[in-house]
C-alpha cells in the first residue's frame, strides 16, 4: 500500500548507463554522496554472491559510503530473470523514495534496465522440452552454434546477448519459436512502464582507445586476483554447468581449469570479449532515447562536473 501511495507522484529518477569498465560505479557513488542518493545496480551477474572478482560489483568501502541495492541478491545456481530483476529494482525504487533518498539506477546490462523501465511483454508458457533441446544442442555442438540460430531468428536480440551466455540465448530462441515471433518484437507488445518517475539518463561515452585499455587493464587484474581460484571454487560447489559461468572472465577462467587453455591465453581472451562486450553495450544504449552522453569516464574532472550540473538543474 505504501508503495503503491509512493508511486503516484513523479519522483526523480537517475539512470547511469555505459559500457564495462567505463566508471559508472564512481560517477554513481559521486553523485549519490553529493545529492543524498541510493544506488540500484543494474548488473545481471553482480546480482548473485560468491562472484566477486569477476563481477567487478563496487568494493565493500564503496558499498559502506552509499546503500547498494541488488547485488548479492541470489546465490550462483539460482535464475535471475530480466523479470525478476525488473520486479526487486521497483521494489528497491520505492523503498528508496519512501526513505527521501534521490534512486540512481547504475549499469551496463541492458535487457535489464529495459526491462525496469519500459516492462516485459506478456511471455509465451515455458517449453521444457523445447528448452531442453536447445541446451543439449549448446552442450554438443557449442554455444556459438546456438547464438548463429538466434541471429536468423532475431537478429536484434542476438546482437544484445553475448554468444556465450547460453541460458539467455536458449531463453530468447525458446520465446521466439513459441510465439512464432522474434523476441525483440514481442518486446514491443504490451508493456507494463515503469510509471511515477521523472527519469534523467545519463551515458558514459570515453575515447574507445581509452575504453579498450582500460578493459585490457581489469580484466587481467582479476586474473591477478585470483580470478581462476574463485571460479574453481564456485565449480566446486556448483559444478561446471551453473549458469553464471558462462558470464565474461569465469568462462575463460573454467577453460583454464579444464586445461583448454592456458592462463596468459585466457587473460587475452577475456580482454578481446569484454571489449567486444563494450561495442555491443555502445550500440545498444545509443538507441536508448533521451541519454546525455558525457565523453570521458566517470572519473574524470569534467565528466563529474557536467553531470553534478545536470542532475542538479534537473532536480531543480
Amino acid at each position: 500500500m505504501v508503495a503503491a501511495m509512493v508511486m503516484e507522484q513523479e519522483h526523480p529518477l537517475i539512470v547511469l548507463v555505459g559500457a564495462t569498465a567505463s566508471g559508472k560505479t564512481s560517477l554513481a557513488l559521486r553523485i549519490a554522496e553529493e545529492f543524498g542518493g541510493e544506488i540500484v545496480s543494474c548488473d545481471s551477474v553482480a546480482v548473485y554472491r560468491e562472484m566477486e572478482i569477476g563481477t567487478a560489483k563496487p568494493s565493500l568501502e564503496e558499498r559502506g559510503r552509499v546503500p547498494h541495492h541488488l547485488i548479492d541478491v541470489a546465490w550462483p545456481d539460482e535464475a535471475v530473470t530480466a523479470g525478476d530483476y525488473s520486479r526487486m529494482a521497483r521494489e528497491s525504487l520505492a523503498g528508496i523514495v519512501e526513505r527521501g533518498k534521490l534512486p540512481i539506477v547504475a549499469g551496463g546490462t541492458g535487457l535489464y534496465l529495459r526491462a525496469l523501465v519500459e516492462g516485459l511483454f506478456p511471455a509465451p508458457a515455458p517449453q521444457p522440452e523445447l528448452r531442453e533441446r536447445l541446451r543439449a544442442t549448446a552442450a554438443k555442438r557449442g554455444a556459438m552454434y546456438l547464438h548463429r540460430l538466434l541471429a536468423r531468428l532475431d537478429g536484434a536480440a542476438a546482437k544484445a546477448i553475448h554468444g556465450n551466455d547460453v541460458s539467455k540465448v536458449v531463453r530468447a530462441i525458446e520465446v521466439s519459436l513459441a510465439a512464432k515471433e522474434p523476441l525483440t518484437a514481442q518486446w514491443e507488445k504490451g508493456r507494463d512502464a515503469l510509471t511515477g518517475y521523472r527519469i534523467l539518463r545519463l551515458g558514459l561515452a570515453p575515447e574507445r582507445a581509452r575504453l579498450y585499455e582500460r578493459i585490457n587493464v581489469r580484466a587481467a587484474a582479476m586474473f591477478d586476483r585470483g580470478l581462476v581460484e574463485e571460479t574453481e571454487r564456485l565449480v566446486e560447489r556448483y559444478g561446471y554447468e551453473c549458469r553464471p559461468l558462462t558470464s565474461l572472465g569465469y568462462v575463460e577462467a573454467v577453460s583454464v581449469l579444464r586445461r583448454e587453455c592456458s592462463r596468459e591465453e585466457a587473460v587475452a581472451r577475456a580482454q578481446q570479449g569484454h571489449r567486444n562486450y563494450a561495442k555491443r553495450q555502445g550500440t545498444w544504449f545509443r538507441r536508448e532515447a533521451g541519454v546525455q552522453w558525457l565523453q570521458g569516464c566517470g572519473g574524470d574532472d569534467a565528466v563529474v562536473s557536467e553531470a553534478m550540473d545536470s542532475v542538479r538543474n534537473f532536480l531543480g
